[in-house]
């Protein structure tokens, strides 16, 4: 089973070693060049506040725990919450007293919008000790942060989870929206680079999440369509990113289902499988990568069933369930075993007799 991997995190690489030392100052990694007249550290925030440190007080909701949006107040206790939160409740949440109303507040809004686009963007001159231990400015060596894209990407897509496990679709998808527009900045820049592929891809991926959780279905399509086209510049043998890709392909696929343009809807579960199977030929020992095969086999097989093509769909209702029933987990492995066992039981299901009310679009991608 392979551990998913954050784009937004900036792992250490190889040719790291050679280049640059690194040492932990006042709890932060500082990377220290051996060599010219500049020193590089991670982006912070002028707050303190940073991608590992989401202690934001008074700039984020009680409720979903993220940073304000659509900033409102409740009166009269005068409380404050994202109106999208607030609006599902009669009373406070924090202090029980009846809400005769709902106020916006503008003025708190707007602080938090600074404090989002302000957020890890700032310089300032290196600041050492002299023999006596006092802290001096040194004018001529500059500390210059990283570019911050990476920590800021991390940070609203932080915020906008915690939206959107909380049901504030509309607070994601802004959140989204500026990591998205980061990016492409920075693709603008440095050109499409793995990383930064990557990450938009994961991202857009998350766009279409939540234009599907809102309703429309056009907009979800058209952020997993992006999704894919940049995720497939990136290198195939990348576990993380291959599941990334075919599980966008597999939401195009279920989009169209529900659409009933069955024939594009198989169109994109094909291309899913093969992807799954490409990984599965250089990486045969990968158990979530097998069962990643038997959903898309069950979603392949449960269209070409609904066009008629009985023969063919039990052909691959039979291969998935061959795939699952020859797998055997490892003791690391044992999460995927309830994955497994319902993936199986519905292929199974299928075989046993057509039932049109668990389609294969219900499988987890």
């Amino acid at each position: 089973m392979t551990t998913p991997v954050c784009p937004f995190v900036k792992a250490a690489r190889p040719d790291d070693n050679g280049s640059a030392k690194k040492s932990t100052v006042g709890g932060s990694e500082t990377t220290r060049k051996d060599s010219g007249d500049t020193a590089t550290v991670s982006p912070k925030c002028p707050f303190g506040y940073d991608s590992n440190n989401f202690k934001l007080g008074p700039l984020s909701c009680m409720i979903c725990q993220a940073l304000l949006f659509d900033c409102t107040k409740c009166i009269p206790c005068s409380h404050l919450f994202c109106k999208v939160c607030i609006s599902r409740f009669k009373d406070c949440p924090l202090c029980g007293a009846d809400i005769e109303k709902l106020e916006a507040d503008s003025n708190l809004q707007s602080m938090v919008d600074r404090f989002i686009e302000g957020h890890a963007r700032i310089k300032r001159a290196h600041v050492g000790l002299n023999g006596e231990g006092e802290q001096v400015s040194n004018d001529d060596k500059k500390v210059i942060y990283e570019d911050v894209s990476l920590d800021r990407g991390a940070f609203l897509v932080q915020q906008a989870m915690r939206a959107f496990r909380a049901q504030n679709i509309e607070s994601a998808k802004s959140r989204l929206i500026m990591c998205a527009e980061d990016i492409r900045d920075q693709l603008e820049k440095m050109g499409n680079t793995s990383e930064l592929c990557s990450q938009l891809g994961a991202v857009l991926g998350m766009l279409g999440d939540c234009c599907r959780a809102m309703g429309d279905a056009a907009a979800a399509i058209n952020y997993f369509e992006e999704s894919v086209e940049f995720l497939t510049k990136l290198p195939a043998d990348d576990l993380e990113i291959t599941h990334t890709l075919s599980v966008s392909l597999n939401k195009i696929g279920d989009l169209k289902y529900y659409d009933g343009d069955l024939q594009a809807s198989r169109s994109y579960y094909f291309r899913s499988l093969g992807v799954r199977r490409d990984v599965i030929k250089n990486h045969p020992g990968v158990a979530s990568q097998i069962l990643d095969v038997a959903v898309s086999l069950a979603k392949v097989a449960d269209v070409d069933r609904t066009l008629g093509k009985e023969d063919v769909a039990v052909d691959g209702f039979q291969e998935g369930i061959k795939l699952l029933e020859s797998l055997t987990l490892k003791s690391e492995e044992a999460g995927l075993e309830p994955r497994r066992l319902s993936v199986l039981a519905f292929l199974k299901s299928q075989l046993e007799e057509k039932q049109p009310e668990a389609t294969a679009s219900s499988v987890s991608s």
